[in-house]
C-alpha cells in the first residue's frame, strides 16, 4: 500500500514557537497532538507529502498545483523574517496527477500562480516535521464538495500506481466565529460546525462531509473543510483508523487534528459512490414530479446541447405559457449547488415558454460565474422556473421579507436582482448585501430597492 497516512491539522502561526513567543501554550493540547503526528511521519518516511492548503492561489473552477522544481517562504509577514523554509516539489508524481485529473475532465494544471512562495498553512505543518523536503502543494478551489472528493480520489488512485510512498496532509482551520472578543466574532454556526466537524472527523464518517449545507460552512467562517474533503476522497474505499487527537479554540478560531491509518482496502466506504447513487435516485425521483414550466426548462438545455439550436415550444403546452408575457427565472443546480441562473427583469419575448427556453439555454450556457454546462452533466441537474410578478418600489426595508420578496437595488448605472426564499438568506440585510454585491453597489453609495413576487416551479 503505497498510502502510508493522512492527517488533518491547522495552521495558525501563532502555535510555532518563535512566533508564539509563550502565548503558544493556550495551544499546548495542539501542539502535543502536532508533535505526535510529527514523530509518527517521520517513522514511516515517506518519500512525498501532498499538502492541501487554504492559503495558495484559489480559483473558481480550476484547481491550481504548485509549478517548478522547488519553492521557499518565511514568516516574514508574522514578524518572523528569520523562519525559512525550502521543499522541492516532487514533479513527476505531480504530472501524473495533472494528467489523471485532465482525463477526468477536471480542470487541473500549474498555471495562474501569483506567487510562489510557501503559504503559513504549508510552513506551519513544515515548522514541526523533520528533515521533509519533498512535498506536492495543492490549492482548493470554489468548486463544489464532490469535485473537490472525486479530485482526492484521482490523486489516491495515482498514487497506487506509483512507485511512491506517501502521507496527505490537510491544513486548515475550523470555524473563525466562535468568541464574541475573537477577531472575527461570533455566529451561532461557528460552534454548531465545529462540533459536526470534528465528530465527523473522529469517526471517519467521511460521506457526512459531503452533506454539509455550504451555506452553514459558509456562515461559519471556515477555512479547512475543502481541505478536509480532498484527504476523504484521497482515503476514498481503504480501511482506516480514525482518531481526533485534538480540538481548541482559544482564539475563537477552531484547531482539530486528527489522524487516519492506512490497513488496506475497504470497498464498504466507497462513499463518493454511494453520495452520486443516493443524489442520482434525488433527481431522477424530482424530475417524476416536473410541472409544464420545469420540465420545459429542462428539455430546453438538453436540447439546444444536442441540436445547437432553439427547442419550439411544443404545442401541448398549458395555454398560459403560450399566451401570457411575463418575466422568468431559471435555475439549475447539481447536486443541490448552483450551477447556473439566468433571467429577465421584464418580458423580452412573446410568451411565457419562449422566455424559459431562452432563459434555460442561457443559465446553462452563459452564467459568467460557471463553467458551459457539458452534455454528460445533464442527468445529475435539476431545474427551477421562477415566473416573476412586476417589480414594486419599497420606500422603507420594513417592507421586505426575504423569504416572500425578491429584491432589485439600482442606481443610476447598475442594478442587482435576488430571488426570495434562497437557503441561507435569512435577513433582509443578508439579502439587501448580496444583492449590492451583485451590481458592485459600494457600501455608503445611494441606491433605490424594488421588491418583487415570484410563483416558483421547481
Amino acid at each position: 500500500m503505497n498510502i502510508l497516512a493522512a492527517y488533518v491539522v491547522p495552521h495558525p502561526p501563532i502555535i510555532v514557537s518563535e512566533i508564539g513567543q509563550g502565548e503558544e501554550k493556550i495551544t499546548e493540547e495542539t501542539i502535543n497532538a502536532y508533535r505526535e503526528i510529527a514523530n509518527e511521519i517521520d517513522l514511516l518516511k515517506p518519500d512525498t507529502i501532498i499538502i492541501s492548503t487554504p492559503h495558495n492561489i484559489m480559483y473558481q473552477d480550476y484547481f491550481h498545483v504548485s509549478p517548478g522544481g522547488a519553492a521557499q517562504g518565511t514568516f516574514a509577514q508574522f514578524g518572523h523574517p528569520e523562519l525559512h523554509y525550502q521543499v522541492t516539489y516532487d514533479q513527476e508524481l505531480r504530472e501524473k496527477i495533472i494528467q489523471k485529473a485532465t482525463a477526468e475532465h477536471l480542470s487541473v494544471g500549474t498555471l495562474g500562480e501569483k506567487d510562489a512562495r510557501l503559504d503559513h498553512g504549508v510552513m506551519v505543518p513544515l515548522s514541526f516535521l523533520k528533515g521533509i523536503q519533498n512535498i506536492i502543494r495543492l490549492s482548493l478551489s470554489g468548486e463544489d464538495f464532490l469535485t473537490h472528493y472525486r479530485y482526492g480520489n484521482i490523486i489516491q488512485e495515482v498514487v497506487n500506481e506509483s512507485n511512491k510512498k506517501v502521507v496527505f496532509i490537510a491544513s486548515g482551520d475550523l470555524s473563525h466565529v466562535l468568541k464574541k472578543d475573537g477577531p472575527y466574532g461570533f455566529e451561532k454556526e461557528g460552534p454548531l460546525f465545529d462540533e459536526k466537524i470534528t465528530d465527523i472527523l473522529s469517526r471517519g464518517a467521511f460521506d457526512e462531509l459531503l452533506e454539509i449545507k455550504e451555506s452553514f460552512a459558509s456562515k461559519a467562517k471556515e477555512c479547512g473543510l475543502r481541505s478536509f474533503i480532498m484527504m476523504a476522497g484521497f482515503l476514498d474505499g481503504l480501511d482506516i483508523h480514525s482518531e481526533l487527537l485534538s480540538y481548541e479554540g482559544p482564539f475563537g478560531v477552531g484547531y482539530a487534528v486528527a489522524k487516519y491509518e492506512v490497513y488496506g482496502v475497504d470497498q464498504t466506504k466507497k462513499y463518493s459512490e454511494k453520495y452520486q447513487s443516493n443524489e442520482t435516485k434525488k433527481v431522477k425521483s424530482k424530475k417524476l414530479k416536473e410541472d409544464a414550466y420545469v420540465a420545459l426548462a429542462r428539455k430546453s438545455l438538453e436540447y439546444y446541447l444536442v441540436h445547437h439550436k432553439y427547442l419550439d415550444p411544443p404545442k401541448e403546452l398549458p395555454k398560459e405559457l403560450l399566451k401570457e408575457q411575463k418575466a422568468v427565472f431559471v435555475t439549475i443546480k447539481k447536486y443541490g449547488r448552483l450551477r447556473g441562473c439566468i433571467g429577465t427583469l421584464q418580458p423580452t419575448k412573446k410568451h411565457i415558454a419562449n422566455e424559459i427556453i431562452h432563459n434555460a439555454v442561457s443559465a446553462g450556457l452563459r452564467d459568467p460565474r460557471f463553467p458551459e454546462v457539458r452534455i454528460d452533466e445533464l442527468d445529475d441537474l435539476t431545474y427551477s422556473v421562477d415566473v416573476l410578478s412586476p417589480p414594486e418600489d419599497v420606500k422603507s426595508i420594513d417592507e421586505l421579507d426575504p423569504n416572500q420578496y425578491g429584491v432589485i437595488v439600482l442606481t443610476s448605472r447598475k442594478s442587482g436582482l435576488l430571488l426570495p426564499n434562497l437557503e441561507g438568506i435569512d435577513t433582509v440585510d443578508e439579502q439587501l448585501k448580496i444583492a449590492k454585491q451583485k451590481a458592485n453597489i459600494d457600501e455608503g453609495e445611494d441606491y433605490a430597492i424594488k421588491r418583487f413576487k415570484v410563483v416558483r416551479h421547481h
